[in-house]
C-alpha cells in the first residue's frame, strides 16, 4: 500500500554559500534572529509542509554547519556540494542524493538557508498551486517598488512565465517590471531530473544556473507559471549584516504584533525583543526595554520589565519582575523579583515569593512565601517555606576548591549581615542575630549568636591619624563635652 502523500516529495534547502559579506568567522546561515539561526527557520518552514524528505546541501564550513542541522533536524540529508558552481549543481547533486535514498516522484521545492522569514504558508501555497495547474516548474516571486538588482519576471499574454532577465541583462523596459524572481521554486521532479543534465557552465560566471531549468521545461513543452507574493520580506535573503539586522528587527515586529493579538499587553513594542521560541499567556503584560529569549514562557497576568532580559525562564501567573536579568530559572505564581535582580541557572523562587533588590541567585530552591529582599547573595541552596532572610545575607558556598550546599528550614528569621558558611543547616523556626557568622547547625526555633564583646579605643583617632577631619572633629566634640558645666541644684 502506497502511503498517504501529505507533502512534497522533498524539499531540497541550498545553504553552501561562503557568505564573504558577513565579515565573520560564523558562518552565514548560523547568524541568528529571532532566537534561532537563519538556517533553522528555513528548516524549520521546509518541516512544516511535511515533505518525504528534506536534504540541505552544504560546502562552506561543512563540518560546523552540518553539526548544527544535525542538531536541529537529525532526519536531515546532509549533502556536500562539489567543485562544480551554482544553484544549478547544488540542486543536482541533492536530487542525486534523494534518488539513492529513493527514486523522486512529484514535487520537489528548492529554498535556501538564509532566507529567515519565509513562511511554511507561502511555501505550502507554492507547493498547492504547483501540483493543481500541473505545472513543470513554478516559481514564486514578489513585486517590489524598487526591484534593482533582482531577475525579472517576463511572462507571456496566458501570463505563463516565458523567462527571468537578470537586472544587467535587462532592457529599459523590461526594468521597469516589478515582478521579481526570489529564487525559491516548485518542479516536477522528473522535469527538474532531466533539464540538470542539460543545464551547463557555459556562461560568464562559469556557473551551473538553476534559472536555466525555466527555459529547458518550456522547450520541452512543460508549463512555467508563478506564485506572486505581496510579502517581500518572506522572500528576502540577508547577505551582510545590515540586511540581517532588518530582517531581524521585522521578524521581531510580526512576533510582538502577533501576542499583542494573541491577548499580550506590550506597552513600547519598539523596545521589546521575543524570541520566536517564547510562550506568553493572555493578559501578560510586557513593560519597555524587555527582551525574552529561548525558551521562555509567560503565564497569565504576569508582569514582566521594564528594563528586563529572561533567557530560558517560566513565570508563573501574577509574578511581577522587574529590572531583572535571568536565565534557567523558575518563578513561581504570585511571587516579586526585583529590581536590579539576578537570576542565574537553577534558580527556583516558589509562589507568593520574593527575590528583591541587589540579589544575586545561583542553584537555589526557596519554598513559598519564603523572601529575601535586598542585598545579598543565594548560592547552592535550600530555603523553605515562609523564612525571612536579612538585608545583606549570603551563603559563602565555596571554600577555593568545592561548592557546598546550605539548607534553611521554614519559618526561618535571620538577622541582618548573616552569613551561612556551607555546608550549614538551620532547622524550622529559628533565627539568628544580626552579623552572625553561621559555621555549625542551628536546631529548630534556636537563637544563632556570634557576638564579640564591644571594645572602644578612646582617643585612636588623634593618635593615628592626626591632621585630618576627623581628628579635628573629634577634638572638638572633647571640648564641648568637657566645658559643658556639671548640673547643680542651683541651676535646676
Amino acid at each position: 500500500m502506497i502511503p498517504e502523500n501529505t507533502g512534497p516529495a522533498a524539499v531540497i534547502v541550498l545553504a553552501a554559500g561562503a557568505g564573504t559579506r558577513m565579515k565573520s568567522r560564523t558562518p552565514k546561515i548560523l547568524h541568528e534572529i529571532g532566537g534561532r539561526s537563519m538556517v533553522g527557520h528555513a528548516l524549520l518552514a521546509a518541516r512544516s509542509i511535511s515533505p518525504r524528505q528534506l536534504a540541505i546541501v552544504v560546502r562552506h564550513e561543512r563540518d560546523l554547519v552540518a553539526r548544527h542541522v544535525a542538531e536541529l533536524d537529525p532526519a536531515a540529508l546532509i549533502v556536500d556540494q562539489d567543485d562544480i558552481p551554482g544553484t544549478g549543481r547544488a540542486v543536482e547533486v541533492a536530487l542525486q542524493a534523494l534518488d539513492a535514498e529513493q527514486d523522486l516522484t512529484g514535487t520537489v521545492v528548492v529554498t535556501y538557508g538564509d532566507v529567515p522569514l519565509l513562511s511554511g504558508q507561502l511555501l505550502a501555497e507554492l507547493v498547492a498551486t504547483h501540483e493543481r495547474e500541473a505545472n513543470a516548474v513554478t516559481v514564486l516571486t514578489a513585486d517590489l517598488d524598487d526591484a534593482t538588482g533582482y531577475g525579472r519576471i517576463l511572462r507571456g499574454e496566458d501570463g505563463t512565465v516565458t523567462g527571468i532577465r537578470e537586472h544587467k541583462d535587462a532592457s529599459d523596459a523590461e526594468r521597469l517590471i516589478r515582478e521579481v524572481n526570489s529564487g525559491i521554486y516548485a518542479f516536477d521532479a522528473a522535469v527538474l531530473r532531466d533539464a540538470l543534465t542539460h543545464v551547463t557552465t557555459d556562461n560568464s560566471q562559469g556557473e551551473k544556473y538553476l534559472t536555466d531549468v525555466l527555459g529547458l521545461a518550456r522547450k520541452a513543452g512543460g508549463r512555467v507559471a508563478a506564485v506572486v507574493t505581496a510579502d517581500r520580506w518572506q522572500v528576502e535573503g540577508a547577505n551582510d549584516r545590515v540586511q540581517l539586522s532588518a530582517l531581524g528587527a521585522e521578524l521581531n515586529r510580526r512576533i510582538v504584533e502577533a501576542w499583542m493579538r494573541a491577548g499580550v499587553t506590550v506597552v513600547d513594542p519598539a523596545t521589546t525583543w521575543v524570541d520566536s521560541s517564547v510562550t506568553l499567556d493572555e493578559d501578560v503584560r510586557i513593560l519597555p526595554n524587555t527582551q525574552l529569549h529561548g525558551a521562555t514562557t509567560v503565564a497569565r497576568d504576569a508582569v514582566v520589565g521594564p528594563d528586563t532580559t529572561l533567557t530560558d525562564v517560566t513565570i508563573g501567573e501574577g509574578a511581577k519582575v522587574t529590572r531583572t536579568h535571568g536565565s534557567g530559572a523558575v518563578i513561581g505564581a504570585g511571587a516579586a523579583v526585583g529590581p536590579f535582580t539576578y537570576l542565574r541557572p537553577g534558580t527556583v523562587l516558589g509562589d507568593t515569593g520574593k527575590i528583591g533588590a541587589f540579589y544575586e541567585t545561583k542553584n537555589v530552591t526557596i519554598g513559598r512565601g519564603s523572601k529575601l529582599s535586598h542585598l545579598g547573595y543565594a548560592g547552592d541552596a535550600e530555603i523553605g517555606e515562609d523564612t525571612n532572610i536579612g538585608c545583606g545575607n549570603i551563603t559563602a558556598n565555596y571554600d577555593g576548591e568545592k561548592k557546598h550546599r546550605t539548607v534553611i528550614g521554614s519559618g526561618v528569621r535571620t538577622g541582618s549581615n548573616t552569613v551561612f558558611v556551607a555546608p550549614v543547616t538551620v532547622g524550622d523556626g529559628a533565627y539568628s542575630g544580626a552579623g552572625a557568622v553561621i559555621r555549625k547547625d542551628v536546631p529548630a526555633g534556636a537563637l544563632a549568636v556570634t557576638v564579640a564583646a564591644q571594645r572602644n579605643a578612646e582617643g585612636w583617632v588623634a593618635a593615628n591619624r592626626p591632621g585630618t577631619r576627623s581628628a579635628e572633629l573629634a577634638q572638638a566634640a572633647t571640648t564641648d563635652s568637657s566645658s559643658t558645666p556639671a548640673s547643680t541644684e542651683e541651676g535646676k
